[in-house]
């Protein structure tokens, strides 16, 4: 993984981890090194940038970018403002993902986020449409991107689709930006990146936290897509006997977990497997292996709606899947980085070891000669992205020519 920060800055990882991210996402590097410059002068003379330091830096170069957007707006350049507010929509969302949660400049900075990644797609004409999927009292919000034919046009009659989930600390338009939403157009096949609960707007504006139970409320938006598909307003009509689910690093225990509990997914995908959350856990409280943000154990406390350390484990202890996938009958597909320092490499293998029911289950380790070898291959996501939408499109009726 590119290193930008010392390696060995206490923290190190987790500053490199939102540099790939947000490098991932589409931020140029020059604009990214503008930003993290000073932190990392700071770095170097042995201080130690915080969450409130990677804030400040980001946004005020979001900041800049949004007023760059203005003039060129201003002087009828609508493209061109429209790349300018996505590149700053992309260093707000990887500073925001940092900070500590509750009321104040992550609150703030969200919802100048949520604006400036609408209007930065609506003046660069990207096709995205933006979904509200009915659940409980409130909403899940999703991104929807049309599948294509050959010459680049929304294809007619049912579609297929597949619905992307996020990780522990990822959001929807982190999933548009990095998953395979493109690949997958291209291919034939649709897509909607949703914020389930625990994530995104769910969690930030709804106070939906996390559910471990997937089937909950995966089982809601597939009966939304097969039963009623109208209510949501969608470009196209999903066919109803090919949606897949696919899930990013946590996702890779959501995925799996959904498609076990309900016969309906067509096929799933584990895009960094997670086969013992618990276990990474515990392995984490001993001071083993990476954690992807800071103030880790008050972040999960608020992804999974509790008080205190001891109720968190509480409901970690039933995030595995032991004895849960030996009742997918559908294609599968594991993907795991060689090199992984978030997620140990055997949960990929125990993952794949236990989908004895499925018919076509496949697992792929990313290794040095692939690249793409770190944490949901954030080092290089185009191999897992490329193999991903490959790999879906041969069993879902899209196309990879």
């Amino acid at each position: 993984m590119f290193a930008y920060f010392p390696p060995d800055l206490p923290g190190g990882y987790v500053w490199n981890l939102a540099v790939n991210l947000a490098l991932a996402m589409g931020a140029p590097i020059g604009e990214v090194d503008a930003a993290c410059r000073p932190l990392l002068a700071a770095a170097q003379r042995g201080e130690k940038p915080t969450p409130p330091d990677l804030l400040a830096a980001l946004e005020a170069r979001g900041d800049v970018l949004v007023e760059l957007a203005a003039e060129d707006e201003a002087a009828g350049r609508a493209l061109s403002a429209g790349a300018k507010l996505d590149r700053a929509a992309d260093l707000f969302i990887t500073a925001e993902r940092l900070q500590p949660a509750g009321p104040g400049p992550r609150q703030a900075l969200y919802a100048k986020f949520l604006r400036v990644f609408a209007r930065g797609l609506d003046l660069s004409r990207d096709p995205a449409v933006r979904v509200e999927v009915p659940y409980r009292d409130a909403h899940l919000s999703a991104i929807w991107r049309s599948a294509l034919d050959a010459d680049g046009r929304p294809l007619t009659g049912p579609v297929p689709l597949l619905v992307l989930l996020n990780g522990l600390d990822s959001t929807k338009e982190m999933l548009y930006r990095t998953g395979p939403v493109e690949k997958l157009a291209r291919r034939g096949v649709a897509t909607l990146s949703l914020d389930q609960p625990g994530t995104g707007e769910a969690l930030r504006l709804h106070g939906m936290p996390a559910v471990p139970e997937a089937e909950q409320w995966a089982s809601v938006v597939l009966d939304h897509l097969v039963a009623d598909p109208a209510t949501l307003d969608l470009p196209q009509r999903p066919d109803a006997e090919r949606i897949g689910v696919a899930g990013v690093s946590l996702g890779g225990y959501y995925a799996p977990r959904a498609v076990a509990k309900d016969p309906r997914w067509a096929l799933g995908v584990s895009w960094g497997a997670n086969h013992d959350w618990r276990a990474v856990q515990q392995a984490r409280r001993a001071e083993q292996g990476e954690r992807p943000v800071p103030h880790y154990w008050d972040h999960v406390q608020w992804v999974f709606g509790v008080d205190d350390i001891d109720s968190f484990f509480e409901v970690a202890e039933r995030m595995h899947l032991d004895g849960v996938l030996d009742g997918i009958r559908v294609p599968f597909l594991v993907t795991h980085g060689q090199h992984d320092r978030q997620i140990p490499l055997e949960m990929a293998h125990r993952t794949y070891d236990a989908l004895v029911g499925s018919p076509d289950r496949e697992l792929v380790v990313f290794t040095d000669r692939t690249g793409g070898t770190a944490h949901s291959s954030v080092d290089n996501g185009d191999v897992a992205t490329d193999l991903i939408a490959d790999w879906v499109a041969e069993r879902i009726g899209g196309t990879t020519k």
